[in-house]
């Protein structure tokens, strides 16, 4: 009986110790948006939101809650949270969560008004909403059946015409509202290609038959204009296969506001990771990722940013532990710790030297650079590398072959001595290591000879304003204005009228010689400011007045290039988007991805993976006067730099933050230099002089089937061009079955012969062989295998070292920058 009771006693006490032992359960708090309603007029709506906050986390129990209106006569709420006016006066709506009630208060006024609709306030927004206007029905070039809206609703005039003055009244007819052809085919009374989209009981065809019924009024004196629109939230963490409910609100010219979630379009950035319902419902996918939800109205633009992150628990205690080199690191260790995510382990030297090489000259260190920063014992002897590799001749060809890229043109469109020209201003810019600033005013305000000043090159290859404003939006904006040229932009705030008031600075463009005669065009071509020249918009006609995309228009003074206007715009500090572009450019030719992909294309709905660093870069880039060369030592001196490209368990799913090196097959040319250096015999190419590098051939129509095989542009294609990173099964069998580089590798001159007829041993041949592919010494097992090879009865030194150098040059090592 003691024994028991000694049991007994022994249990409650142990449960008293672990019950004292265990953490309070954290608090949570439910809160509702709007706390406060006020609905104006018989047409208002307003969706709630309840959200519960534990810690750090939210989530929205908005479908999971129950809705009470306590004066049913005044507001009713539907199960998802929207709360409608039936009467003027005061209510309250009850949100019960399990024993939990808040209450909202709702106040409703002008429910009798009978205010007349106007047609861009309350009309209009319904083409954009059943996607009318979209690209694939009405708003295509031609539109659908001879009824034609303009794009996603950015000209309402044209398309208050279309709808009531055309078709000879039919669509829009007040005598018969019943009759009007958009309803009769909105509602499927009569055939209509793009089915059934306003039932004939709804609250949109409603709405629609009383507006033709008023008279279809184009403008109702008073309206307020739209000033913008807001999401609510606009940021959220959310755990896999959760739902978070968006509210969408109207802002106006008069300080009022409307819910519009009903009208607005919903679209994500990243759909495999989020996805969104013409509701504004956001469901989370079941992997860790990142996406942007954005909210489109008449033209404005919102967004909620949605984040999932991990399964994986990292004490806060582990980020703060992490290295620091620069403020790169502590934005990234931001991002990695929201997600869940331990970064990789740091590489060691042989892989940086390896890497930060091929990054900043475009080739592979020599044997000989690789053994004496290998064997130097000093601590800050990785930025002592930095700064002699910023200062090699390489430098300068390597950085400039990718400004080459995108602006250098087709020497049979443009003139060989021309492009020969451009060529060579590029390379003697980035040579000079050039502020990137200086080197975009000079090239943007260009005037003289294109076989004086090849900088001019631009405006003889690009002849059309209209050309020259999609390029120069692109390189030196990061936004791509192409769409507004035809129609508003889908995703941005961009339409017709900034497209061609934003080429109207390159109106005055003066030439003077022969101009393009293709194939050849040979000639010497002047360009100057011309005293006259306009830009018309297409659809008014109306002469355009030169203008930049967003904030103050500066003074054209009288016989002022317009061009310098521009350019002193674009490098402004009051323009973001010209550092941050270039910001980007840099960062993910380093780091194997851009921080906005792609590269030059900025815009709401392709929102940056890290915006704090894509700002801080841009801020730094500034900073540094555009010095390009600041600007790589900063980032690849960074701990992010040196992460290795071996994902751990946390980060393996990881391409967007960093937590890892991505890997980069080798560019093209950086591939062919570097293995003429492994051969020790360099290529020979046409139209270069001798002993040239891949780097410095000053077109893409010198013939070069290895450059073709890995990816450079094709020769016909305008800048900016782009290059393949792919891996393909060409790459693969040139690699193996060259006969240029057996050639090569069998000559007479090549480091095969050299080392054969040297008194090396196989372990220094081995060496040799490992530091100049690698940049590393050969493994014990490596080595073990070269002696072996060497032992082989009727094989020659030549031929063994031939045939380990083509094995060294096939694997995946050589090929990709780890």
């Amino acid at each position: 009986m003691k024994s028991l009771l000694y049991h007994i006693l022994g249990c409650l006490i142990l449960l008293s110790a672990l019950s004292a032992q265990a953490a309070p359960p954290a608090e949570s708090k439910v809160s509702v948006y709007p706390d406060k309603v006020e609905l104006n007029g018989p047409r208002s709506r307003q969706q709630l939101i309840v959200t519960r906050q534990q810690d750090k986390s939210f989530v929205d129990l908005t479908r999971d809650v129950q809705f009470q209106s306590q004066q049913p006569a005044v507001v009713q709420v539907d199960a998802q949270g929207v709360i409608k006016p039936l009467a003027n006066g005061t209510a309250t709506v009850t949100v019960i969560d399990g024993a939990q009630k808040i209450n909202i208060p709702v106040q409703v006024k002008d429910f009798d008004r009978q205010a007349l609709l106007d047609f861009e306030r309350d009309i209009h927004p319904l083409f954009s909403r059943f996607g009318c206007n979209g690209g694939s029905c009405h708003g295509k070039q031609r539109g659908q059946g001879g009824f034609q809206l303009s794009m996603f609703a950015f000209d309402p005039d044209y398309d208050y015409n279309a709808l009531v003055k055309e078709s000879r009244g039919r669509r829009a007819s007040p005598l018969a509202p019943e009759q009007s052809l958009v309803l009769l085919k909105g509602a499927g009374k009569v055939p209509h290609g793009g089915g059934k989209k306003l039932p004939a009981e709804g609250q949109y065809y409603e709405l629609l038959e009383r507006w033709i019924s008023e008279g279809a009024t184009r403008e109702v004196k008073g309206t307020p204009e739209l000033v913008k629109i807001s999401a609510e939230p606009t940021e959220r963490i959310m755990l896999p296969k959760t739902k978070q409910q968006m509210v969408v609100t109207a802002h106006y010219s008069d300080g009022s506001t409307r819910d519009i979630t009903d009208l607005a379009e919903f679209m994500s950035s990243e759909s495999v990771y989020v996805s969104v319902d013409e509701h504004g419902l956001v469901t989370a996918g079941s992997l860790m990722g990142e996406a942007s939800i954005i909210a489109r109205y008449m033209g404005k633009f919102a967004s909620l940013s949605v984040t999932i992150p991990s399964d994986h628990k990292v004490a806060d205690e582990y980020y703060a532990k992490l290295p620091r080199n620069n403020f790169i690191d502590g934005l990234v260790w931001d991002k990695l710790q929201k997600y869940g995510l331990k970064p990789s382990d740091p590489i060691d030297d042989a892989t940086y030297l390896r890497r930060v090489s091929l990054d900043i000259i475009g080739r592979t260190p020599t044997a000989e650079e690789a053994r004496a920063f290998l064997q130097d014992p000093s601590p800050n002897k990785r930025e002592r590398l930095v700064d002699y590799l910023l200062e090699q001749p390489e430098f300068g060809d390597h950085w400039a072959n990718k400004w080459a890229d995108l602006l250098r043109p087709n020497p049979y469109h443009v003139g060989i001595k021309t492009v020969l020209n451009y060529d060579a201003w590029i390379r003697e810019s980035f040579h000079q290591n050039k502020p990137l600033d200086q080197f975009t005013h000079e090239l943007l305000t260009a005037k003289g000879g294109t076989w004086h000043n090849g900088a001019v090159t631009m405006f003889r290859d690009r002849r059309k304003p209209e050309e020259l404003t999609t390029i120069v939006s692109q390189l030196f904006l990061g936004i791509r204005l192409s769409c507004a040229q035809c129609h508003h932009h889908p995703n941005e705030v961009w339409g017709q009228e900034d497209f061609y008031s934003f080429a109207a600075y390159f109106a005055k463009i003066g030439r003077k010689g022969r101009g393009i005669s293709a194939p050849i065009s040979g000639s010497e071509e002047m360009v100057f400011t011309s005293n006259s020249g306009s830009v018309r918009h297409p659809l008014t006609n109306e002469v355009l007045p030169p203008r930049p995309l967003f904030g103050e228009v500066p003074e054209l003074k009288e016989n002022q290039d317009p061009r310098e206007i521009l350019a002193d715009w674009i490098i402004s500090p009051q323009n973001h988007f010209f550092a941050e572009v270039n910001a980007n450019r840099v960062w993910a030719d380093l780091m194997g991805r851009g921080i906005v992909e792609p590269i030059d294309d900025f815009r709401e709905s392709n929102p940056p993976s890290n915006k704090p660093l894509i700002k801080a870069l841009g801020q730094k880039f500034r900073e540094q006067k555009f010095d390009l060369k600041q600007y790589i030592k900063t980032i690849v001196l960074s701990h992010v730099y040196s992460l290795s490209a071996i994902p751990n368990e946390t980060n393996v799913g990881d391409t967007r933050n960093y937590s890892r090196h991505y890997r980069q097959r080798l560019r093209a040319e950086v591939l062919l230099d570097s293995v003429s250096e492994m051969i020790g015999v360099p290529d020979t190419f046409s139209a270069m002089p001798k002993d040239s590098t891949a780097k410095q051939i000053w077109t893409h129509r010198v013939s070069s089937v290895f450059l073709d095989s890995f990816g450079r542009p094709d020769p016909n294609q305008d800048p900016p061009c782009e290059r393949t990173t792919d891996t393909t099964v060409v790459q693969v069998l040139h690699m193996m079955n060259s006969r240029d580089l057996y050639s090569r590798i069998q000559s007479k001159n090549a480091n095969s012969a050299k080392w054969a007829e040297s008194k090396m041993t196989p372990d220094q041949i081995m060496e040799e062989l490992y530091l100049t592919a690698y940049s590393r010494y050969p493994t014990i097992e490596e080595k073990r295998l070269g002696r072996s090879l060497f032992e082989e009865e009727g094989v020659s030194r030549q031929q063994v070292i031939e045939d380990l150098m083509w094995a060294l040059l096939n694997t995946p090592e050589y090929l990709f920058k780890n």
